[in-house]
């Protein structure tokens, strides 16, 4: 429709153009025969007429094709390069040029995309040109090159692919870059603090060290960031490899140093005060070089200054050896005078004294000598522990046995005053405990015997066999359990002597003169019809008595100053002893004194 009007008006315009033509041919024909133009002269001024419209049209003709070859190249170019942006953008064809239309039409819809294309062109040569200098940023720092100029290099649109995949490749680059550029960082940051670690506990200048791999290593200012690159790591793994090297050299050394400072401790009593100075060097010993980590422990400075303690007390050792063996021997012999073992005599007090003086042994060897005695003491003590026991608890028994004794013997114990119950109580516990004395030493022999046989020696009390004293305790105690039976079978023969004397002569003993007899303890007394009887009164045995004391290791050990040689085992069943004829007339017992026999502990 709109292109029929449009020839409409072509129309109108050709016919009215036509009448105003003829119009004004007319108008100036008549002009020429008013001025009296020839025909030829019209005739000449018509062609001119008709040759300048021509050329008119010509021109015209010219100017519109050359507009439409302009537009028609206008439209072609735009074209090409909407296609060459969207392939280098990887975009899909936006573009459709539809069939009749006109060159300005096609020119007016290319030209909003072709726009589009170039503002979405620009953003992504900025992407990729953003994109690129962090990759090249990052090589750069693991190279170990930041320092160079980061020009990023300028990508051609024509012959650059600025797709989305190449974008996503380049992305991918940069986080892998970026991911070992975390893990350079972290393994930096881990190798500086080990590095200031050992620093600190080597007493080494942490910032010259780190130094000697790279200066950002130590800088604290963000002008220069750290350096990850492979150099640097490379450079602080060796560093650390030397120090670990030398952090355990030192700690060896200064173990051993300090292994000798406490025996030199040890041995010469230092005071808490002299040992709190070096307190903090004594965690080397048994700590792994890994657990060392406190500051300035294995500094040159702490190294010197334990080396100086222990040359010093090396020197006062020297001086003062002979006071230390002496010293260590008293110990010994105090280990053993607990145990009641004989310490061993080669490095009795009176032999190392002259040893010393002679030169004739070095003190240091004399003193090790005594600390190996001392060893051994404390482990026979310990080995001897349970016998020990039981032959304390077999005493304590003899103890209270002889108290008993005493007690019985008293004429008032029985009087109300003041203990009496307490001493009541205490002579009822003593005599259970003195019925059990039997069943201790058979046990106590056993346990012997055992001890003897598991290390093949015998068990010796200061120097005596303990099986001899118990074997001999037993047997003086069965002979005075015998003395007691005599004694008692003698009281009960006298009292029917002195029945018949009564009977005979009717009579009785006033109680003033039995009285007077207990006065008399150690004297015969003859009756006044001279018959020769005679009334033992009750005393203690002595030492010259003729029953034997009971002897316990206290007693025994003081009669015996020298070594048993005995090896014989007696044995534990009960000893066979032959019965004493019993006297048919009183003078038997003249030579018995005595009513009670001694305690076993005299």
């Amino acid at each position: 429709m709109k292109g029929m009007v449009g020839v409409g008006l072509r129309r109108l315009s050709s016919a009215s153009m036509g009448t105003s033509c003829e119009a004004l041919l007319r108008e100036l024909q008549l002009i020429w025969t008013e001025i009296g133009e020839s025909e030829e002269d019209k005739d000449g001024m018509l062609l001119e007429i008709e040759r300048e419209c021509m050329d008119v049209y010509r021109r015209k003709v010219d100017e519109a094709s050359n507009a439409k070859a302009h537009l028609h190249q206008t439209v072609a170019t735009k074209e090409a390069e909407l296609a060459a942006l969207m392939a280098s953008l990887g975009h899909h064809n936006l573009y459709s040029k539809k069939d009749k239309t006109t060159l300005k039409e096609q020119l007016a819809s290319v030209t909003p995309i072709l726009e589009d294309m170039r503002v979405k062109k620009e953003e992504r040569i900025k992407e990729f040109a953003d994109i690129r200098s962090q990759i090249e940023k990052i090589t750069a720092e693991i190279m170990g090159c930041a320092n160079q100029n980061n020009a990023v290099s300028s990508i051609c649109p024509d012959d650059q692919d600025l797709s989305l995949r190449k974008l996503n490749e380049y992305k991918a680059q940069l986080r892998t870059l970026q991911k070992d550029k975390s893990d350079r960082l972290q393994k930096v940051l881990e190798y500086v603090n080990e590095v200031h670690t050992l620093c600190s506990v080597l007493g080494v200048d942490f910032a010259k060290t780190v130094d000697e791999v790279h200066p950002s290593l130590q800088e604290t200012d963000s002008v220069q960031s750290t350096n990850i690159s492979n150099s640097t790591l490379d450079g602080l793994s060796l560093i650390i490899t030397k120090l670990k090297t030398e952090k355990k050299i030192r700690v060896q050394k200064l173990q051993g140093t300090v292994e000798s400072l406490f025996e030199l401790w040890n041995l010469m009593d230092s005071t808490e005060e002299e040992r709190r100075r070096f307190g903090k060097v004594l965690c080397v010993l048994g700590s792994k070089d890994e657990d060392i980590a406190y500051s300035g422990l294995l500094s040159l400075d702490t190294i010197k200054q334990t080396e100086a303690e222990v040359e010093r007390l090396t020197k006062l050792k020297a001086s003062r050896m002979k006071e230390l063996v002496f010293k260590r021997r008293s110990e010994l012999e105090e280990i053993c005078r607990r145990a009641h073992i004989e310490p061993d005599t080669s490095t009795a007090p009176e032999k190392t004294n002259a040893m010393i003086d002679s030169g004739l042994v070095d003190s240091s060897e004399l003193l090790a000598n005594i600390e190996v005695q001392i060893e051994k003491a404390r482990e026979e003590s310990m080995s001897r522990k349970e016998i020990m026991e039981k032959i304390n608890k077999w005493l304590a028994a003899c103890e209270e046995e002889s108290w008993l004794e005493d007690y019985n013997q008293d004429q008032n114990r029985y009087n109300a005053g003041r203990g009496a119950h307490l001493n009541l109580k205490r002579a009822e516990k003593a005599r259970v405990m003195v019925t059990k004395i039997p069943a201790m030493v058979d046990n106590l022999i056993g346990k012997t015997f055992a001890w003897e046989d598991e290390r093949n020696m015998p068990f010796l009390y200061d120097g005596v066999r303990l099986v001899s004293i118990l074997e001999e305790y037993k047997l003086t105690r069965h002979q005075k359990e015998e003395e007691k039976r005599r004694h008692r079978d003698q009281k009960k023969l006298q009292n029917l002597l002195l029945a018949e004397k009564e009977a005979m002569y009717g009579s009785k003993a006033s109680p003033r003169r039995s009285n007077s007899f207990n006065r008399k303890p150690n004297a015969y007394h003859y009756n006044g019809n001279g018959n020769g009887f005679m009334t033992p009164a009750p005393r203690r045995l002595s030492a010259g008595s003729a029953t034997p004391e009971l002897l316990t290791p206290r007693s025994y050990s003081g009669r015996h100053s020298g070594f048993s040689k005995e090896m014989r085992r007696f044995s534990t069943a009960p000893l066979n002893f032959v019965a004493l004829p019993k006297e048919d007339n009183m003078s038997s017992f003249a030579s018995i004194s005595g009513s009670e026999p001694e305690s076993p502990l005299g």
